[in-house]
């Protein structure tokens, strides 16, 4: 699906709001260390440590880290977060479906009894080779909602990995209340060409190594754009390299 101007404008109005406060390593479209996830943007802000005397260290300080997910209409903000317990409520439903049909087939197919067990409640059946297309649809139905809720929960997950110190969801005016946010996040408000604090974010503890993961990710990124805008292709890139003397 192509991107719109709107949704543009809001990663553009994030980034701005990221840098005036002190995150001036920004990208857009970072792929997040530790899931399978991508961000609309991501920040990095450095810090500065000044030596006491004596004081020698070969570790630089790392900063905190930000992402930002930018939602242009109610549609896009609900399917996000409402995907998962849609997805439960199925898996829920396909589950009972599953141990119905599969009681009722222990009692019309006794001879799939594999007689491994003294006691009748502990015995399995081999019901995988009856090939029955009912059963046969449930399981499949099952394994598609379990996937829905691994990896498409993108506003949980995030904050769960803490795969950055702070989470911000930027959004249109109107389009999610306070009490809708997801768990930890910050929101952030369209008003006229700037964005409006809401909600503050819950602050994630992350290792340095994460956090340099991500800064790493970010400078990627930049490097790609800068890459495009200057017109310097991948074939190139290969050349330049094979043919540097190092």
């Amino acid at each position: 699906m192509a991107e719109t101007q709107n949704h543009r404008d809001l990663k553009r109005l994030a980034l701005l709001w990221a840098q005036a406060r002190g995150y001036t390593c920004a990208a857009l479209e970072v792929s997040l260390p530790r899931c399978n996830f991508r961000a609309d943007a991501a920040a990095y802000k450095p810090v500065w440590r000044q030596e006491q005397p004596g004081e020698e260290s070969d570790e630089p300080p790392m900063g905190p880290t930000a992402v930002f997910e930018c939602k242009q209409s109610r549609s896009d903000l609900l399917n996000d977060c409402a995907l998962a317990l849609a997805a439960s409520t199925e898996l829920r439903a396909l589950h009972e479906r599953r141990t119905t049909l599969e009681r009722l087939l222990r009692v019309h197919h006794p001879s799939l009894c594999n007689g491994d067990s003294l006691f009748s409640e502990w015995t399995s059946y081999s019901l995988e080779s009856l090939q029955h297309r009912g059963l046969q649809t449930v399981l499949r139905k099952i394994a598609i909602a379990q996937r829905k809720i691994l990896t498409n929960n993108k506003f949980e997950k995030l904050v769960r990995y803490r795969c950055a110190n702070v989470c911000y969801l930027v959004v249109e005016n109107g389009i999610c209340a306070e009490h809708e946010l997801p768990l930890g996040w910050g929101l952030l408000v369209r008003c006229g060409e700037t964005l409006c604090l809401e909600r503050k974010p819950v602050w994630q503890e992350t290792t340095a190594a994460a956090r340099l993961a991500l800064l790493q990710r970010i400078a990627l990124c930049g490097t790609r754009a800068l890459n495009a805008k200057l017109g310097i292709s991948f074939d190139e890139r290969i050349e330049a390299r094979n043919a540097a003397d190092f």
